[in-house]
Order: structure tokens, then C-alpha cells, then sequence
């Protein structure tokens, strides 16, 4: 019977497919390091008390990175090369989600909307990063290879989805509350198409490095499309939502060491 823990679990077993999850993930972190590293820099005055906290945010997922790398040097393998079609983070600057690359690499500060914009963006993705995070603790939150790293992992998430409510309830009772909603409805509905690509297309090549049999590898994009049908239909909804969490100022301080592999 396929399973989450019985489809990762055979993942994590093969050392080639480790290897493509590992460089998969790493890539997406350290991408959304540097995304986060440049949004802090060009924050504009209006907002610069956000600096520090989005700072945190990228050198958590700086940290993810390394954190990643370091579990493919325990196994003495490399990172390689991340298929284009499971690129996340490139697949929905592609869509026009979140603040474009070319925009970042200008050293010009950006307006207090690009901030509103990044927010909501952020506040979908750190949903869809903190549920699939919490899916693995539950799962492999004792694993004696990757157990210390993902509690970690997630522990981070949710404080980065934290801070995004936080930060989005006080942008919207400051006037920006129209622009926020418009935004986290336009950035759920297109993440939920990304994330059923993305997952078709790593499902794909997973399957190729374990020789599933096709009927496996039919059941899993079933089970996708599903997912996708549920989330397009109303699941989307949990994306956009904005209560005040429970940790305030969840990414005050300096980031977290990644733990010892």
C-alpha cells in the first residue's frame, strides 16, 4: 500500500534518488536565501524595522541549504543538477508569484507594496513548506539520519509561516489590507498548480531512479491530481487565511546552527 512514510522512506533508502531529493532541496533553500538576503537590503525606509526579520529569514533558509548539503556529504555524494521542471522557487517567478530576480539584482530600494507583495507570497509558500515539514517530523522526526535535521527544519517553518501572519495583520490594519488579499488569492491559486507540476515532474524522475512499475507511478499522479482537484475546489483557502499567531516576534534574534550531521 503507498503510503507518504513508505514512498520517502524508499526515497531516502536509494542512494540516487536521495541524492536528486538533497540537491532538489538544498537548491530551493539557498535560492530563498538569496531572495530574502536582497529584499532586506533594499527595504525601504517606511519598513525598516522589517530588515532584521526578513535577514533571519533568509539565513534560516541559508542554513536549510548547508543542512541539506551536509546529509549528501555524510552519504559521500555530490549535489547534481536540479531538472528545471522541479525547480519551485523558478517555476513560480515564472507565474509572476512573489518579486522577480531581475527587480532583486538592482540595487534600487523597493516600494512599501513590493514588501506587501513579498509577505503574501511568503505566507502562502511557509504554508505549503510548514505542512509538508510537519507531514516528515511526524513520519521521520526520530530517523537516526535525518531526524535532528528535519525537527529543526521545522521548527523554522513555522516560525517563518508565524511571522508572515504577524507581519500581514499589521500591513492590513495600516490600509493594506485590499492588496493583501488580492495578492494571497492570486499566489494560492497559482501555487497549487506549481506544486502539482513540481510533484508530477519529481514523482517522474524518482520513479525512473527506483524503477517503479507503471502502475505506481500511475497511482502516484492520481493521487497528485487529487490533491490538486481538492485544493483548486476549496483547499486553497487554508493558504490565505491571517490569524495573530501564538509566537510573536517568532524571528527576532539570530538564526539557529544547523545541528551536526
Amino acid at each position: 500500500m503507498l503510503s507518504a512514510r513508505s514512498l520517502f522512506q524508499e526515497i531516502i533508502d536509494n542512494d540516487d534518488s536521495f541524492q536528486l531529493f538533497c540537491s532538489i532541496a538544498a537548491s530551493g533553500e539557498t535560492q530563498g536565501g538569496w531572495e530574502n538576503g536582497r529584499i532586506a537590503a533594499l527595504v525601504p525606509e517606511s519598513m525598516r524595522r522589517l530588515a532584521p526579520r526578513i535577514t533571519r529569514h533568509g539565513a534560516d533558509e541559508d542554513k536549510h541549504g548547508r543542512i541539506f548539503d551536509a546529509l549528501l556529504k555524510k552519504r559521500q555524494l555530490d549535489p547534481v543538477p536540479v531538472p528545471p521542471e522541479t525547480d519551485y522557487t523558478m517555476l513560480l517567478e515564472r507565474q509572476g508569484i512573489g518579486l522577480a530576480h531581475e527587480k532583486l539584482r538592482r540595487d534600487e530600494p523597493l516600494n512599501e507594496e513590493d514588501i506587501v507583495v513579498y509577505l503574501s507570497h511568503s505566507r502562502v509558500t511557509e504554508q505549503r513548506a510548514a505542512d509538508q515539514m510537519d507531514m516528515l517530523v511526524k513520519h521521520f522526526g526520530d530517523h537516526p539520519e535525518m531526524g535532528r535535521a528535519i525537527r529543526m527544519i521545522c521548527e523554522d517553518e513555522d516560525n517563518h509561516l508565524a511571522y508572515c501572519h504577524e507581519e500581514l495583520l499589521r500591513l492590513a490594519a495600516a490600509g493594506h489590507g485590499p492588496t493583501i488579499h488580492r495578492v494571497l488569492r492570486a499566489s494560492a491559486l497559482t501555487e497549487i498548480k506549481v506544486y502539482r507540476d513540481v510533484s508530477l515532474a519529481v514523482m517522474s524522475h524518482m520513479g525512473r531512479l527506483l524503477q517503479w512499475p507503471k502502475a505506481k507511478s500511475a497511482a502516484l499522479a492520481a493521487g497528485i491530481h487529487g490533491m490538486y482537484a481538492y485544493e483548486r475546489f476549496g483547499g486553497w483557502h487554508r493558504m490565505i487565511s491571517l490569524s495573530m499567531p501564538e509566537r510573536r516576534g517568532a524571528l527576532d534574534g539570530p538564526a539557529t546552527p544547523a545541528p551536526a550531521t
